[in-house]
């Protein structure tokens, strides 16, 4: 399999949380796409937070896309030049107040690689504590939940965790258990 040629590009859109450009491609067999779109992300990053009592820090929040409220893992997008680790530990304390703890990757994922530029890295932090008060962001509004594993797991079996790059790695998490 080889990779499409870029013959054009042109961005549409430029704004801090949405980029979308339009590449004019030649496929290997000489076909040419005029308008194939793709949006610009940063690298993003989400955590599977557990205590040592073996509660999982999950984070409720509305999202707007769907205008309802979700329970999720902690997620953000990683600062430029910044470690995808660093900003995985950066965003859990930030939106929990939870640190420390033993990290380790967890998956490397693509929302839609057809259309999308990024990756997401997903990490697992266990044991864990409360540090300090959560340090939101102008336009975060986060409530910190402690759930255990059965709850997580129904959640999951409900389709109560509607963000695919969390329930993801979160279901093979549980399945590595």
């Amino acid at each position: 399999m080889e990779k499409w040629k870029l013959l054009e590009s042109e961005y549409l859109i430029q704004r801090p949380w949405l980029t979308a450009r339009c590449d004019k491609v030649q496929l290997p067999n000489g076909t040419i796409h005029d308008e194939y779109y793709v949006l610009e992300y940063p690298t993003w990053i989400n955590v599977i937070a557990i205590t040592d009592e073996g509660k999982y820090v999950m984070v409720e929040q509305y999202r707007h896309g769907l205008q309802d409220v979700f329970t999720e893992i902690v997620a953000g997008v990683v600062e430029s030049g910044e470690p995808p680790i660093e900003a995985a530990k950066r965003e859990l304390l930030e939106e929990t107040g939870f640190g420390g703890g033993e990290w380790s990757l967890n998956a490397v994922l693509s929302a839609n690689p057809g259309s999308m530029n990024n990756l997401t890295y997903s990490f697992i932090a266990k044991g864990v504590k409360k540090l300090c008060e959560q340090h939101l962001d102008e336009t975060e509004d986060i409530n910190v939940k402690l759930l255990s594993e059965d709850e997580v797991r129904r959640m999951l079996r409900n389709d109560e965790i509607k963000q695919a790059l969390m329930a993801a790695p979160l279901l093979k998490h549980l399945a590595n258990l």
